[in-house]
Formats: C-alpha cells, structure tokens, sequence
C-alpha cells in the first residue's frame, strides 16, 4: 500500500477540525444554556473556547498541507493534479489553494476559523455575548467542515500511477491580480459571519442596549473593506484579462459579489440610527441576517453550476448541501426574531421627513431595491426555467435600465444626507446648506452641455449621455456638499486655536474619524461614479494591421512595427508591437498578445492599456487572419476609467480613517494647549 504522508496529514486536520468544532458548537451551548460561560463556574464553556482555537490550528496545518503539496508537485492528490503543473510560476502555485471547488471551501473555512480565532482571544470584551457569538461561529464552521471531509475533500487521491505533470492553472487565474482578489473576496464573504453571530447571539440573549453594535462595528467595517477591495480587483481583472472592453457586465458571480456589499452598505449606515436615536432595531437585525445569507447564497452559485458564468467552478452535486444549510439557518434567524421580536422595539419614531433619519430610511431603501433587481435578474433564467421549462437570460440592457436610475438617487442622498440635521431640519438650515451644492450643480450642468454634451441629440446612446449628465452634475453638488462640511468645521478650529487651515482640517478629522472617514467614502464613491459615467461616450475600432499599417481612434494613432510568436516551458504568444502616436509624437509603445498554455490547453487573452487620467487607449489581439495572415487588432478609447480605481482607492483611505480612533480631549490638550473644548464646539455647531 502506497503511504501519502502529507495528504494524509491533511485529511486528519481536516477531521480534528471537524471534531473540535462540532466540540465547541455542543459543549458551548450546553454552557450558554446552563448559564456558565465564565472561568470556575464555567469550565465548559472555556473548554469550547478553546477546542474552538484549536480549529483554528487544524486548518491551519490542512491548508499548509495542500499548499506544500503544490510547491512540491504532489500528483498523488487529484485537486493538485488538476489544478497546477510543474512549469507554473510560484505566486500561481499559492493560488492554487482557492482556485478550484475543493480548495476554496478550504479557504472559506480557515478564514472562518481565522476570524473565530480573532473572536476567542478577545473574548474578555463581553464574555457572554462572546461566547454566544463563538458558538453560532462553530455552527457555521461544522457546515464547511463536514463538506470538506465528506462532500469537496481536497486531499482525495488520484487513481492510478502518479503523473508526471499537471493539467495546469485555468489560464484565466494566471494574473497577478488573482493572487489577491480571492482572498480579499473571502475575507468579505466569510467576515460577515462576525457579525452576523454577535447580532444573532444578542438577539437569543435579550442583549441590553446596542452595545453589539459598537463590539461589531470595526468587525463590519473592515470586512466591507475586504468585500470591497475584492469586488473591484475582481472588475480590474476583467477588463485586464477578459478583453472586452469593459468591468463589469452584471455576470451571475459577479452580481453574486455585489448582493452582499449593498446589504452591508446599508446596514453601516442604518446601525448609527440605532446609536444614535434607538430606532430601526429589526430592520438591522434582518439587514445583518440577509448580508450572511447572501454570502452562503454567492458561494452556493459559484458551486453548484445553477447559473453559467465565466467566474463559476465545475458544475458539483454539493449545491443540495448548500440548500439544507441556507434553510435551516433562515429557520434559526426567522424562530429567533419572532421569539424575540418584543425586545426590538424602536424608542423613538420618525419625526420628520426632511431630517438625517429620513435619508438613512431612504438610503437604506434604494439600496435594498438595488440589491432585489439584481437578486431577481440573477436568479430568473432558474426561476424561469423551473416555471416555464426554458431558461431566460437577463442580460446587461434590464440591469442598467433599472439600477442607473437607482444609483443616481443614490449619488443624490451621500450629498444630501449630511446636510440633514437629526429630528428635523429647519428651512432657514436648508436655504444655508444647499445654496453652494445647488450652484456647483447648475454652473457643472450649463459647462457640460456648453462643452458638446448634448444628449437629444445622441440617438441610440441618449440614455447613457443623459445618465452622465446628470452624474457629472449631481457629482459637482456632491463634492461641494462633502468639502463644504470640512471648510466649515475647519474653519472654526483655524479662527480657535491658530493653526493653518490644513492642520485644522487633520484636527478636525481626528476629533471625529468616523464621520469624516465617512465624508472621504462618499468623496470616492462619487469619483467612482463619475468614471462610470465616462463609459457613455466609448468608442471602439477594429481592423487588420499588417507592418506599417496604422489605425486612428480618437486623438491617437497606432502604427503595427511588427508582430511576433514565442514560447516558454508554460504557453506559447502571438504578439504585436504597436506604436502609439498622439499628434506627430510617439507616446507610447504597447504589446497585446494572446497565449497558448499547454497544460491546459486553453488560450489567454493578455491586453495591452495606455491609461491617463483622461481615457484609457485598451488594445486587444484578437489572433489572425488565415487568409492574410495578419494579426486583427480591436481597439478600445475608453474615458475616465481611472477614476473608478481611484475612487476605489479614496474609499480604502476613507475606511481606514473612519477606523481610527478618536482623539481624547486629554490627547488634544496634550498636542494643542486649550484646544479640545473649541473642537467640540465644532460638532455640536
């Protein structure tokens, strides 16, 4: 008999963690229900604290194991023989790790694990809800754990006499963004769990207060910046690789992604209406219950081959896995809120329309609507199937007449909003605040169709031109709104205490980070939407380009110096060199190809992307023709697009920041004499 020391190693910290998670889901409710979760009088729960940290190691070990059998080129394991081969770069035999059904269920469950881990060590922050949370934690981890040992393992081995090499990496993964844009993705996906296990523990404990709120809060952000930072890797890595010309076109795993982060997006915001005024108790509660259920509901289409997409694993039987787990744990969450519905009584009520409160409700809303378009367009063609017995698409045309719409009422509200006072907001308060957003608005709209933008006039793409408009418009209100609250506080603080306007405004942001980091959140997000609306006016060319043939897009000229083939041990490229002239000046030199990797025996398409702030000049080899034997090049001239990572990048900034914590007055007096009272002036004027 064949000995397989490190697959074996693996399939045995697969079955310890299984073991003593199932320990730490038993053992600690049986002390939450005995009421003993402390030290001495709770040595059960401590217990299942600590099985629950020893999970976390087994994993650990498990997911070492199969990477070493990757770096190695351990044929003897099925996932490895079909996911690697011995030619392939390092950083792409890491990836190994998520790149197929088994090994991403591992991934999901050692980051669950990971994050259980963060929980336990930290439990000392509310033991009891803690502990509440670390069990629900351990339920959830038994589910992933018992797919791993019974229905996906990843340690499986392969009949038959041990291959020579691999069938290799999809070539689609074989992209330095995809080293990172799974994690990141995970990180999100599985960090919701947090969360949703501190809401669900509070909610079955009768939890006074909104404490699990503030224990939760850093939890829910960062993990909405792990979601955030994958989804837009993820878009980068579509218009890098995929060589369509674009980001997004509303893909079933991509809209999967998107479901959760606009449920959490709401929940960030609708939670400070809890903080701050006790209202909307059930709606956070199920705002927080629906972001986990969408994360198991976008690992479920990415497995079980229910909707087609070019981001999807194999087609797999463990979609019925998948089904009992999302029901039953509906089940808990929906037996939990009846049982408990009498505790999340609001404590005050809305009081007016035109108030901080009613922009939340309203934000809150268009989201919800948003993430509803794009749940059902996901799911119609099974639905339509199921009902019709034939299986209607929903392309990009019903998303984008629907959510456009959604978006800008969307942009509208991150200006509005902070203009808003709490309770109600006084006419004389509306007049003062939205004189300058109203201005920038108007001055931005008669520039813009001053400039040529003039969309009765642009036939079949007058919907997208009238959407840009009024985007870049409502963008010049919205960014006045945003640098309208930080002048204006700075300014005080610069009159108080002397320092210029720029150490005012660093002052300023410290003494409240959350709700500045939240400012520069909406500043990128409003970036982000101003390079959306820049894809109305693309523009594209295709052609064939022999030596010295050139092609004009735009204000740019390419001229072909020559195309080429070469190969190494993992594909083989066909290439050209083309020149890049703007005016009678060479700007550039840019090199699209197109590879042939021949483990797998796929082929890639690697664009070439001369980007500015301005456009972005996409050239894509599309391979040649036969019959001329010339390479056929499609060009794309696509505006703004850098401002959508940049917007993403702002976001990043703005979340840290929010993440900081305040500066105490005794830290203020500290750095600046007499400074802290004239700073909390500032927030109360």
């Amino acid at each position: 008999m064949q000995l397989h020391p490190m697959p074996e190693f693996g399939s045995f910290t697969l079955l310890l963690a299984l073991a003593l998670s199932v320990y730490t889901l038993v053992a600690g409710g049986l002390a939450l229900w005995r009421g003993k979760t402390v030290d001495g009088a709770g040595r059960l729960g401590e217990t299942a604290r600590r099985a629950g940290i020893g999970s976390f190691v087994a994993l650990s070990c498990a997911a070492f194991a199969l990477v070493w059998a990757s770096f190695t080129n351990d044929y003897s394991v099925s996932y490895i023989l079909h996911h690697t081969n011995k030619d392939l770069h390092t950083a792409y035999k890491f990836s190994a790790l998520w790149s197929g059904q088994e090994g991403s269920l591992l991934l999901w469950a050692w980051l669950l694990s990971a994050y259980g881990f963060v929980l336990r060590i930290r439990h000392r922050v509310d033991v009891r809800l803690s502990a509440y949370a670390s069990t629900i934690l351990a339920g959830v981890q038994v589910f992933f754990l018992l797919l791993l040992n019974f229905a996906a393992p990843p340690f499986a081995i392969q009949p038959g006499p041990k291959a020579l090499d691999g069938f290799g990496l999809n070539p689609l993964l074989q992209y330095p963004e995809m080293v990172i844009h799974p994690p990141m993705l995970y990180l999100g996906y599985v960090g919701f769990a947090v969360p949703f296990a501190f809401a669900l523990g509070a909610l079955m404990m009768r939890y006074p207060g909104e404490k699990w709120i503030h224990i939760t809060r850093r939890w829910t952000m960062v993990t909405w910046l792990f979601l955030t930072c994958g989804i837009f890797l993820g878009a980068h890595w579509a218009y890098s690789v995929l060589g369509w010309g674009g980001y997004w076109g509303w893909d079933p795993v991509e809209n999967a992604s998107l479901m959760p982060w606009l449920t959490g997006t709401a929940f960030l915001h609708s939670v400070m209406m809890q903080e701050k005024r006790g209202m909307m108790k059930s709606w956070n509660v199920w705002l927080i219950f629906s972001t986990f259920l969408l994360t198991i509901l976008g690992t479920l289409l990415t497995r079980s081959g229910i909707v087609s997409s070019v981001h999807a694993f194999a087609q797999s039987s463990i979609g019925s896995w998948f089904y009992g787990f999302i029901l039953i744990m509906f089940a808990v969450c929906l037996f939990t809120f009846f049982k408990q519905k009498d505790h999340l009584k609001s404590e005050n009520k809305l009081e007016s329309l035109v108030s901080r409160e009613s922009s939340f409700l309203f934000n809150n809303l268009v989201l919800l609507a948003a993430c509803f378009t794009v749940l059902w367009g996901t799911l119609f063609p099974v639905l339509s199937e199921y009902v019709q017995g034939s299986k209607v698409t929903v392309g990009a045309p019903f998303y984008n007449r629907v959510n456009l719409p959604i978006g800008l009422f969307l942009l509208f509200l991150t200006g509005v909003g902070p203009l808003l006072a709490w309770r109600s907001t006084s006419l004389r308060s509306i007049r003062r605040n939205f004189v300058l957003p109203g201005i920038a608005m108007g001055v931005a709209l008669v520039g813009l169709i001053t400039s040529g933008i003039h969309p009765w006039s642009a036939g079949d793409d007058m919907q997208a031109e009238i959407f840009s408009l009024i985007t870049f418009s409502l963008a010049a209100g919205v960014i006045t709104a945003i640098a309208s609250e930080f002048l204006r506080g700075a300014a005080v603080v610069r009159t108080q205490t002397g320092k210029n306007l720029f150490a005012s405004m660093i002052l300023l942001v410290r003494k409240n980070t959350r709700r500045y980091g939240g400012y520069i959140v909406h500043f990128g997000i409003v970036v982000m939407f101003i390079g959306i609306a820049g894809g109305a006016f693309n523009q594209s060319r295709e052609q064939e380009m022999g030596f010295g043939d050139e092609m004009r897009i735009g204000p740019y000229r390419l001229v072909c110096q020559s195309f080429t083939q070469d190969s190494n041990p993992n594909f083989d490229t066909e290439y050209a060199l083309l020149d890049v002239y703007k005016g009678n000046k060479k700007i550039t030199q840019l090199a699209p190809e197109k590879r042939f990797y021949t483990a797998s025996q796929q082929n890639s398409t690697i664009v070439a992307n001369h980007s500015t702030l301005q456009r972005d000049l996409y050239v894509i080899y599309e391979g040649k023709n036969p019959d001329t034997d010339k390479p056929i090049i499609k060009v794309f001239l696509n505006p703004l697009m850098n401002w959508i990572w940049i917007g993403v990048l702002i976001v990043v900034i703005g979340t840290f920041v929010a993440l900081v914590p305040n500066l105490t007055r005794s830290t203020v007096r500290a750095r600046v004499e007499d400074e802290a009272p004239v700073v909390e002036e500032v927030h109360h004027a």
